[in-house]
């Protein structure tokens, strides 16, 4: 999935012309912290609530004031993992993405990024959670599948977490059998150490509950 096809029409950009309480009524109304600022099709930088209420200029247009904007942005075809980074490690709750010319196309809101990013991690797909630990260099994906697929399973979405001050991880699978104790037993037979595990009936109705109910939250 690429930038592109996360990009939503139902946050408009704003305008050097626009007052600074139209920008507060709008990052109210979408529930966001940051808003574009585009003029016929260049992208000046992202502005945010900060920005407007440090300056207090709430009724004046923003295009009067000497604003410190930052510039985040990607490309159209960048991948969602890239979108992904670039919004966590710079705390944003919108991208703009740009064409090959840096022009304006549109933004990506957190809100939207996340309802895709479950897809992704198949959060919604029924089946069940393994977390094992390991050492990096004893990774091998493929003899984690054939575990998984020796047990008539099928790995939904698979990720890695790097441990603090170690050389090991963690490797998160979700698979799509609700029973997965066949497949707990053959992961113990060769060695891997399960630091975790979930059946169905233990965490779907709960995790389907609490993502939904923060899907409600950020959309109100």
């Amino acid at each position: 999935m690429l930038a592109k096809d996360l990009i939503t029409d139902e946050i408009p950009p704003l305008k050097t012309s626009d007052t600074g309480l139209m920008v507060i009524n709008w990052m109210d109304e979408f529930k966001v912290t940051h808003l574009p600022i585009v003029n016929n099709g260049e992208y000046l930088g992202l502005i945010s609530d900060t920005d407007i209420l440090d300056l207090n200029i709430t009724d004046e247009e923003i295009g009067k004031h000497k604003l410190s904007l930052i510039r985040p942005f990607v490309s159209e075809n960048q991948h969602v993992y890239e979108v992904i980074k670039m919004i966590s490690n710079m705390k944003l709750t919108v991208l703009p993405v740009l064409d090959e010319n840096e022009n304006y196309l549109g933004l990506i809101p957190l809100s939207s990024l996340l309802q895709q990013f479950s897809l992704l991690a198949a959060t919604r797909e029924p089946g069940g959670i393994i977390v094992l630990e390991m050492n990096i260099l004893d990774y091998s994906l493929s003899q984690i599948a054939q575990i998984v697929e020796g047990n008539d399973g099928k790995i939904l979405s698979c990720y890695l977490n790097s441990l603090p001050d170690s050389t090991r991880i963690e490797v998160t699978l979700k698979v799509n059998k609700t029973d997965i104790s066949a497949i707990l037993q053959t992961f113990n037979r060769y060695n891997y150490t399960v630091k975790a595990s979930f059946h169905q009936s233990e965490f779907s109705d709960d995790m389907k509950n609490r993502f939904d109910s923060f899907m409600n939250y950020i959309n109100i």
